[in-house]
Protein backbone atom coordinates (compact mmCIF):
# COMPACT_ATOMS: atom_id res chain seq x y z
CA UNK A 1 0.00 0.00 0.00
CA UNK A 2 1.41 3.66 -1.30
CA UNK A 3 2.09 5.89 1.71
CA UNK A 4 0.35 8.89 -0.50
CA UNK A 5 -2.42 8.59 -2.39
CA UNK A 6 -1.97 8.79 -6.13
CA UNK A 7 -3.44 12.30 -5.98
CA UNK A 8 -0.74 13.16 -3.04
CA UNK A 9 2.21 12.13 -5.06
CA UNK A 10 0.84 14.51 -7.82
CA UNK A 11 0.75 17.05 -5.74
CA UNK A 12 4.03 16.63 -4.37
CA UNK A 13 5.55 16.34 -8.06
CA UNK A 14 3.24 19.15 -8.97
CA UNK A 15 4.04 21.57 -6.72
CA UNK A 16 7.83 20.93 -7.28
CA UNK A 17 7.31 21.61 -10.58
CA UNK A 18 5.77 24.83 -10.48
CA UNK A 19 8.16 25.72 -7.45
CA UNK A 20 10.92 25.38 -9.37
CA UNK A 21 9.66 27.36 -12.49
CA UNK A 22 8.39 29.99 -10.74
CA UNK A 23 11.93 30.22 -8.98
CA UNK A 24 14.03 29.83 -12.15
CA UNK A 25 11.83 32.36 -14.19
CA UNK A 26 11.87 35.07 -11.23
CA UNK A 27 15.09 34.97 -10.13
CA UNK A 28 17.08 36.83 -13.43
CA UNK A 29 14.09 39.54 -12.08
CA UNK A 30 14.55 39.29 -8.74
CA UNK A 31 18.34 40.36 -9.04
CA UNK A 32 18.03 43.03 -11.69
CA UNK A 33 14.95 44.85 -9.80
CA UNK A 34 17.04 44.28 -6.43
CA UNK A 35 20.33 46.09 -8.35
CA UNK A 36 18.25 48.67 -9.80
CA UNK A 37 16.78 49.77 -5.78
CA UNK A 38 20.25 49.18 -4.27
CA UNK A 39 22.77 51.40 -6.85
CA UNK A 40 19.80 52.93 -9.02
CA UNK A 41 18.49 56.71 -8.36
CA UNK A 42 16.02 57.58 -11.19
CA UNK A 43 12.24 59.04 -10.64
CA UNK A 44 9.28 56.34 -9.41
CA UNK A 45 11.88 54.40 -7.57
CA UNK A 46 9.53 54.66 -4.49
CA UNK A 47 6.53 53.44 -6.85
CA UNK A 48 9.05 50.84 -7.98
CA UNK A 49 9.49 49.94 -4.73
CA UNK A 50 6.13 50.15 -3.31
CA UNK A 51 4.45 47.76 -6.29
CA UNK A 52 7.43 44.93 -5.73
CA UNK A 53 6.23 44.87 -2.36
CA UNK A 54 2.50 45.27 -2.95
CA UNK A 55 1.77 40.80 -2.81
CA UNK A 56 3.09 41.15 0.59
CA UNK A 57 0.84 43.12 1.97
CA UNK A 58 -2.62 42.56 -0.51
CA UNK A 59 -4.68 39.26 0.71
CA UNK A 60 -3.52 36.71 -1.75
CA UNK A 61 -6.97 35.85 -2.88
CA UNK A 62 -6.69 39.53 -4.27
CA UNK A 63 -3.37 38.72 -6.40
CA UNK A 64 -5.09 35.84 -7.59
CA UNK A 65 -8.31 37.90 -8.30
CA UNK A 66 -6.08 40.10 -10.15
CA UNK A 67 -4.52 37.53 -12.42
CA UNK A 68 -7.35 35.83 -12.91
CA UNK A 69 -9.08 39.39 -14.27
CA UNK A 70 -5.78 39.92 -16.81
CA UNK A 71 -5.18 36.71 -17.51
CA UNK A 72 -8.68 34.72 -17.65
CA UNK A 73 -9.38 33.23 -21.57
CA UNK A 74 -11.54 36.01 -22.24
CA UNK A 75 -9.54 38.96 -20.90
CA UNK A 76 -7.63 40.77 -23.82
CA UNK A 77 -4.67 39.70 -22.36
CA UNK A 78 -5.27 36.15 -21.62
CA UNK A 79 -6.84 36.04 -25.04
CA UNK A 80 -3.95 37.13 -26.91
CA UNK A 81 -1.85 34.81 -25.18
CA UNK A 82 -4.12 32.04 -25.89
CA UNK A 83 -3.85 32.54 -29.56
CA UNK A 84 -0.26 32.15 -29.21
CA UNK A 85 -0.87 29.00 -26.86
CA UNK A 86 -0.04 30.53 -24.08
CA UNK A 87 -2.02 29.61 -21.17
CA UNK A 88 -2.38 30.93 -17.14
CA UNK A 89 -5.60 30.42 -16.21
CA UNK A 90 -7.07 27.23 -14.52
CA UNK A 91 -3.36 25.50 -16.03
CA UNK A 92 -0.34 24.75 -14.00
CA UNK A 93 1.91 27.53 -15.30
CA UNK A 94 -0.96 29.80 -13.57
CA UNK A 95 -0.16 27.78 -10.86
CA UNK A 96 4.05 28.86 -11.40
CA UNK A 97 2.95 32.73 -12.29
CA UNK A 98 1.53 33.12 -9.05
CA UNK A 99 3.45 31.91 -6.89
CA UNK A 100 6.72 33.76 -8.46
CA UNK A 101 4.52 36.84 -7.98
CA UNK A 102 4.15 35.92 -4.33
CA UNK A 103 7.47 35.20 -3.60
CA UNK A 104 9.25 38.03 -6.04
CA UNK A 105 8.92 40.70 -3.08
CA UNK A 106 11.15 38.45 -0.06
CA UNK A 107 13.39 37.81 -3.61
CA UNK A 108 13.83 41.11 -4.43
CA UNK A 109 14.67 42.62 -0.67
CA UNK A 110 17.22 39.31 0.43
CA UNK A 111 19.37 40.32 -3.19
CA UNK A 112 18.81 43.86 -2.43
CA UNK A 113 20.10 43.35 1.10
CA UNK A 114 23.25 41.94 0.01
CA UNK A 115 23.77 44.46 -3.04
CA UNK A 116 23.89 46.86 -0.71
CA UNK A 117 26.21 45.64 2.06
CA UNK A 118 28.95 45.47 -1.12
CA UNK A 119 31.47 48.09 -0.52
CA UNK A 120 30.37 50.80 -3.24
CA UNK A 121 34.49 51.09 -3.08
CA UNK A 122 35.20 48.01 -4.72
CA UNK A 123 33.09 48.63 -7.65
CA UNK A 124 34.41 52.05 -8.00
CA UNK A 125 38.15 50.93 -7.93
CA UNK A 126 37.15 48.35 -10.81
CA UNK A 127 35.48 51.12 -12.48
CA UNK A 128 38.62 53.31 -12.10
CA UNK A 129 40.49 49.99 -13.39
CA UNK A 130 38.91 50.08 -16.94
CA UNK A 131 35.89 47.88 -16.05
CA UNK A 132 32.48 48.87 -17.61
CA UNK A 133 29.61 48.83 -15.41
CA UNK A 134 28.23 45.62 -16.90
CA UNK A 135 31.77 44.34 -16.19
CA UNK A 136 31.48 45.83 -13.04
CA UNK A 137 28.79 44.06 -12.09
CA UNK A 138 29.53 40.60 -13.53
CA UNK A 139 32.88 40.31 -11.87
CA UNK A 140 32.69 42.01 -8.72
CA UNK A 141 29.11 42.98 -7.57
CA UNK A 142 27.47 39.63 -8.66
CA UNK A 143 29.91 37.28 -7.05
CA UNK A 144 29.80 39.14 -3.74
CA UNK A 145 25.84 38.74 -3.34
CA UNK A 146 25.89 35.50 -4.27
CA UNK A 147 25.14 34.16 -1.20
CA UNK A 148 22.22 36.99 -1.40
CA UNK A 149 21.28 35.59 -4.62
CA UNK A 150 20.88 31.45 -3.29
CA UNK A 151 18.80 32.91 0.34
CA UNK A 152 16.71 34.83 -1.78
CA UNK A 153 16.07 32.33 -4.46
CA UNK A 154 15.64 29.89 -1.44
CA UNK A 155 12.73 32.04 -0.04
CA UNK A 156 11.05 32.29 -3.14
CA UNK A 157 11.18 28.23 -3.26
CA UNK A 158 9.68 28.31 -0.27
CA UNK A 159 7.21 31.00 -0.48
CA UNK A 160 6.14 29.07 -4.19
CA UNK A 161 5.88 25.72 -1.99
CA UNK A 162 3.48 27.04 0.29
CA UNK A 163 1.36 29.30 -1.62
CA UNK A 164 -1.90 28.80 -1.65
CA UNK A 165 -4.81 31.48 -1.60
CA UNK A 166 -3.73 33.39 -4.78
CA UNK A 167 -2.93 30.31 -6.75
CA UNK A 168 -6.17 28.53 -5.96
CA UNK A 169 -8.33 31.49 -6.98
CA UNK A 170 -6.23 31.89 -9.90
CA UNK A 171 -6.10 27.99 -11.46
CA UNK A 172 -8.47 26.43 -9.22
CA UNK A 173 -8.03 23.17 -7.54
CA UNK A 174 -7.74 20.19 -10.48
CA UNK A 175 -6.29 17.19 -9.18
CA UNK A 176 -3.50 15.87 -11.50
CA UNK A 177 -3.39 19.44 -13.20
CA UNK A 178 -3.29 22.58 -10.90
CA UNK A 179 -3.69 20.93 -7.34
CA UNK A 180 -0.77 22.03 -5.31
CA UNK A 181 0.48 20.41 -1.81
CA UNK A 182 -1.44 22.89 0.19
CA UNK A 183 -4.41 22.56 -1.94
CA UNK A 184 -4.13 19.03 -1.81
CA UNK A 185 -3.78 19.32 1.61
CA UNK A 186 -7.25 21.84 1.75
CA UNK A 187 -8.96 19.19 -0.10
CA UNK A 188 -8.27 16.12 2.24
CA UNK A 189 -8.97 18.37 5.12
CA UNK A 190 -12.88 18.42 3.37
CA UNK A 191 -13.60 15.10 3.08
CA UNK A 192 -14.15 12.90 5.91
CA UNK A 193 -11.46 10.52 6.85
CA UNK A 194 -9.12 12.10 4.96
CA UNK A 195 -6.79 13.79 7.98
CA UNK A 196 -4.68 10.82 7.57
CA UNK A 197 -3.59 12.24 4.13
CA UNK A 198 -3.09 15.56 4.83
CA UNK A 199 -1.03 14.71 7.55
CA UNK A 200 1.40 12.49 5.02
CA UNK A 201 1.41 15.58 3.15
CA UNK A 202 2.23 18.07 6.04
CA UNK A 203 4.58 15.89 6.72
CA UNK A 204 6.10 15.78 3.06
CA UNK A 205 6.21 19.45 2.99
CA UNK A 206 7.98 19.69 6.25
CA UNK A 207 10.54 17.85 5.06
CA UNK A 208 10.86 19.48 1.28
CA UNK A 209 11.23 22.84 3.70
CA UNK A 210 13.88 21.58 5.65
CA UNK A 211 15.51 20.20 2.51
CA UNK A 212 15.23 23.89 0.72
CA UNK A 213 16.56 25.45 3.55
CA UNK A 214 19.68 22.43 4.41
CA UNK A 215 20.41 23.26 0.70
CA UNK A 216 20.74 26.76 1.23
CA UNK A 217 22.66 26.96 3.78
CA UNK A 218 25.06 24.27 2.20
CA UNK A 219 25.50 26.54 -1.15
CA UNK A 220 26.27 29.41 0.82
CA UNK A 221 28.44 27.72 3.45
CA UNK A 222 29.96 26.80 -0.11
CA UNK A 223 30.63 29.98 -1.01
CA UNK A 224 31.77 31.72 1.74
CA UNK A 225 34.81 29.39 1.75
CA UNK A 226 35.80 30.13 -2.11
Amino acid sequence: MSWLSPDGWQAVALSLRVSLVATVVALPFAVAVAYALARGQFRGRGVLNAVVHLPLILPPVVTGYLLLVVFAPRAPVGAALDALGIRFAFHWTGAALAAGIMGFPLMVRAIRLAIEAVDPGLEAAAGTLGANRWRVFWTVTLPLTLPGIIAGAVLGFAKALGEFGATITFVSNIPGQTQTLPSAIYAFLQVPGGEGDAARLVIVSVLLAFGALGLSEWLARRERQR
